[in-house]
């Protein structure tokens, strides 16, 4: 997610390192609220800059069967592509908003996922779905648009469960005018699955601004993030046998973190092979115990919107304002 912020002129590319050095510069700094956090970042860990210059990155995700990672830039209706032997290049362009004319200052895709097929999930603003790509010599199918008719808001993150299933959100960070867009067709913002048959059911519509969402490794746990500067929660919501969700409870709060002034609100977030929720927010990003615990911080400086596992899982990939980074961990996240 990010409010009207576009960058003059074209999208700084230059500004992207040697695609071949070996070194990149450095940002930020990791704080250490815990010393449990030292099971998972070294003492001497880096906030590497791999590139620069996009307008509002998100959405990174890792493609085993290629060595490369995929992310969005929601305003500039792209997705890039980034590896360390070809450095950036782009992957498809528009992204999320194929219409004529324009479409608000966010038209692009925003949180990007690969499914049990390998095919690249989109949530895209500006054609207000979910859809679904093959990476090879594929055009875009549309997985879902509407619920019972209506046309969703703008699909912010998606995640697949191990059912086949597609868990995502609506919030209205995408829609030209936000909440109070004339074209809105539901009332509330929603949490949606659709299942193997097709079929959308709602998850939720009690959170004011759902954001990012990813499961516990044993995917008894969806963890829902809340970019609501009033209610900066992280919620988890315990999954049925059925796929629906329980009562939800609050994980984390980081109301007060945003009230001290730390840049971003909770957006993105991945789960560890141990449960720890990584989770962008106030600060950087989160890392927080599975019960909640605040062990430390990823302090990138910037608003950081979304991060993903990558190279062989223990990497962790930040996509903070204008730049796209990276930071070795030691522990792998869920899926690998």
């Amino acid at each position: 997610m990010k409010t009207a912020r576009l960058l003059t002129g074209i999208l700084l590319l230059s500004i992207t390192f040697s695609f071949a050095q070996n070194t990149y510069p450095a940002i930020g700094k990791v704080i250490r609220n815990s010393p449990q956090l030292d099971a998972l970042l070294a003492t001497d860990a880096k906030i590497e800059v791999l590139a620069s210059g996009f307008t509002w990155a998100e959405g990174p995700v890792w493609v085993k069967d290629g060595n490369y990672l995929l992310f969005s830039d929601v305003p500039q209706n792209t997705v890039f592509k980034w590896n360390a032997k070809e450095g950036l290049t782009t992957f498809l362009e528009p992204s999320g908003f194929t219409g004529a004319g324009t479409y608000g200052d966010e038209p692009g895709s925003n949180g990007l996922t690969l499914d049990r097929q390998g095919r690249l999930i989109f949530a895209e603003h500006g054609d207000r779905r979910i859809s679904a790509m093959p990476l090879i010599n594929g055009g875009k199918r549309t997985i879902a648009d509407n619920f019972q008719g209506k046309r969703f808001n703008s699909p912010n993150d998606v995640v697949q469960h191990s059912s086949g299933a597609y868990y995502f959100t609506d919030p209205p960070y995408g829609m030209p005018r936000k909440q109070d867009d004339p074209t809105r067709e539901i009332n509330w913002f929603g949490v949606y699955r659709v299942g193997t048959d097709g079929v959308v059911t709602l998850i939720t519509k009690d959170m004011t601004r759902p954001n990012g969402l990813a499961f516990s490794p044993d995917e008894k746990t969806l963890y829902v993030a809340q970019s609501d500067p009033d209610k900066a929660v992280i919620m988890a919501f315990p999954v049925q046998t059925d796929g629906s969700v329980g009562q939800g409870k609050v994980l984390f709060d980081a109301t007060s973190m945003v009230k001290q002034g730390l840049p971003g609100l909770p957006d993105g977030l991945k789960t560890d092979q141990n449960g720890n929720v990584w989770s962008t927010g106030p600060g950087g990003v989160l890392i927080l115990s599975p019960t909640g615990q605040l062990l430390g911080r990823i302090e990138t400086g910037e608003a950081t919107a979304n991060c993903g596992w990558g190279d062989d899982g223990t990497t962790l990939y930040l996509t903070a304002d204008m730049y796209l980074c990276r930071i070795k961990t030691k522990i792998k996240g869920t899926g690998w």
